[in-house]
């Protein structure tokens, strides 16, 4: 009974964050069903479910988008758990400063979600992150600074475990053991490209109260501008950053 309930659990839940992943513009049934993973017609019976309890609308063009009791519960839950007015005034001064695009991600589980961003000033931009957007824990700037501070023994069962062979070759966890050892040595994470040739990211964790890494500051930008001379300039900025995001925090 107990494993029923889990598994009906876990395919709302996909199906609400597949729903979120399509926010604003909404998601039709078939979105849904390839984005979490489900069958068509068990998609349409939960979301026609959960529009009836409020949680998902249906706009007139027949999308689903995240309805008012969405809205109402996460309000109640953004005093815990929403710092983005916390860091807003460090993110836009992380953008001032270096040109480059500034994000925050939170770690929810074996994911990070994007939460924040600022847009720098250079003309040419990176624009693989963007709000709402869920990676892996050590996938992207975000996702390997979390990771590589996560305790030793909780890093290595979730790469025993993780499935990242669908973000690229460069992802296996021989790989991303490495990288992670040199987030260790220099204390900020490097993606040089991984995800789209000619977009790096820098990445720098923001702990919280039991200094467990909850939060990722991250750079994005073209490869031009993060050579070997003006990259350490950029994670310096950032490590500093996170340092003051965590003390505000704590």
């Amino acid at each position: 009974m107990a494993e029923a309930a889990r598994s009906v659990i876990a395919r709302v839940a996909a199906v609400m964050r597949a729903i979120g992943d399509h926010e604003p513009d909404g998601a039709s049934t078939t979105d849904i069903a390839r984005t979490a993973g489900l069958a068509r017609p068990t998609v349409h019976r939960m979301v026609t479910a959960l529009a009836a309890e409020g949680f998902v609308d249906r706009h007139e063009s027949g999308r689903w988008a995240l309805g008012p009791e969405t809205f109402l519960l996460g309000s109640m839950a953004a005093e815990r758990y929403d710092i983005t007015s916390s860091a807003g005034d460090i993110l836009r001064d992380l953008a001032r400063t270096t040109g480059e695009s500034a994000f925050l991600s939170a770690r929810r589980g074996d994911e990070t979600v994007c939460i924040a961003s600022e847009e720098g000033s250079f003309p040419l931009r990176s624009h693989v992150l963007h709000v709402g957007l869920r990676m892996p824990l050590g996938v992207a700037s975000a996702g390997l600074v979390i990771l590589a501070h996560l305790p030793e023994r909780e890093r290595r069962e979730y790469l025993d475990r993780a499935e990242l062979g669908g973000w690229g070759e460069r992802h296996a966890p021989r790989e991303i053991a490495e990288r992670v050892e040199q987030v260790l040595v220099q204390g900020y994470s490097v993606n040089p490209g991984l995800l789209v040739e000619g977009s790096w990211g820098l990445g720098a964790a923001v702990f919280d109260r039991r200094d467990a890494p909850a939060w990722a500051l991250s750079l994005t930008g073209v490869a031009g501008r993060f050579d070997d001379v003006r990259r350490p300039v950029l994670g310096e900025q950032l490590l500093r950053a996170a340092h003051a995001l965590t003390s505000r925090l704590r």
